[in-house]
């Protein structure tokens, strides 16, 4: 059990471009960036627990010059004082701690590649991850 627990998401930037119908040859790429990590005010009276505010910004490029998405966004997580000191003097450095980096890229990966297929869908682009799909048994 993780020792983090994620309590708000939100986008403050959602940036699409397409350049391109030309679909041949594409290659399509993803990233995600930690931009800051900050101690954060509790926004409800009744969190008692430190918080950190994670920004972050998340891509998606189809090459050659075809799309390009830009998001960015915010995690509120809670943890112990002792587990919010970790992330701070880590971060000093501009090291995220490698043991959380798994669940918070998850969920950036999760909530921002929702939001791009819905995107990709309105704008005609082939999509980014592959869906699952029902297919005929072969007897």
């Amino acid at each position: 059990m993780p020792d983090i627990k994620v309590i708000g998401f939100s986008f403050n930037k959602l940036f699409v471009e397409k350049n391109s119908q030309e679909f041949k040859d594409l290659k399509i790429d993803r990233n995600i960036k930690i931009e800051s990590v900050e101690k954060a005010k509790p926004y409800a009276l009744q969190i008692k627990e430190e918080m950190l505010e994670i920004r972050f910004k998340y891509g998606i490029t189809y090459s050659p010059d075809v799309a390009k998405f830009e998001f960015s966004g915010s995690l509120l997580v809670t943890a112990e004082p002792k587990v919010i000191k970790e992330f701070l003097n880590e971060w000093k450095d501009k090291k995220f701690p490698e043991k959380h980096k798994i669940v918070i890229f998850n969920i950036i990966m999760r909530k921002s590649d929702i939001k791009a297929l819905e995107i990709e869908d309105e704008m005609g682009l082939p999509l980014h991850v592959a869906l699952p799909l029902i297919r005929e048994e072969k007897q």
